[in-house]
């Protein structure tokens, strides 16, 4: 199967290579307006047509700390659009099992932030229901150690439950973003893991912004 991954759209929609799976690992309404009527828009217009025409036989995602509208007026989300929306919860396609999540941990009061105090036991709990068979997990946020260290000041960001749920399942693929500096790949054990940023850190769309592995 072959499968490609983005994150931190923010609005910017990529040209998509062709592949039978398409993972959208959150962050992905226009950082211009974080109004939710207005992710609510442009979701059903701008996000709609991309989907249609994305050459994947099957698209999955999640949302990321700015996408509020899923959060805060998950009613207003259009419920047809041509994927299927994933928030702590699976989905299996062609054999290949994929579980997606949002949360990260606290990172300025955004959406699907974990609680300040209770961060990792508050992500361990969510990821506690998360099966050992999972060939995919899509998250937000990475796993600390890989693609989470800020250019500013080098301080790693990324979630400790979110590594020991990658030691507990071994996905062969973990994907996600939201630190765009970390863009990269790294194997650890049985997984290789992505950090799939679609912009840099000053928002500007890097080259080739989807990346592809045969699974």
């Amino acid at each position: 199967m072959r499968i490609g991954a983005v994150a931190d759209l923010h609005g910017v929609l990529p040209e998509v290579p062709a592949c039978d799976l398409l993972l959208v690992a959150g962050d992905i309404c226009p950082t211009a307006d974080h109004d939710v009527a207005y992710q609510a828009r442009w979701l059903d217009t701008e996000f709609r047509a991309w989907l249609e025409d994305v050459p994947a036989g099957t698209v999955a995602g999640i949302a990321g700390n700015h996408d509020f509208v899923f959060e805060r007026a998950p009613e207003d989300v259009p419920g047809d659009l041509r994927w299927t929306y994933l928030e702590d919860a699976a989905t299996t396609v062609g054999g290949v099992t994929v579980w997606g999540s949002p949360w990260t941990p606290w990172f300025g009061g955004w959406a699907y932030n974990a609680p300040r105090r209770a961060g990792e036991v508050f992500l361990a709990d969510r990821y506690a229901a998360v099966p050992d068979d999972v060939d995919v997990l899509m998250l937000h946020g990475p796993p600390r150690g890989y693609g989470d260290a800020l250019a500013s000041n080098g301080r790693k960001v990324g979630s400790t439950a979110a590594l020991d749920l990658v030691d507990r399942v071994r996905p062969r693929l973990c994907v996600y973003g939201h630190i765009h500096e970390g863009r990269g790949r790294w194997v650890r054990g049985a997984t290789t893991l992505w950090n799939c940023s679609a912009l840099t850190l000053e928002y500007a769309p890097v080259d080739d912004p989807v990346m592809l592995v045969d699974l």
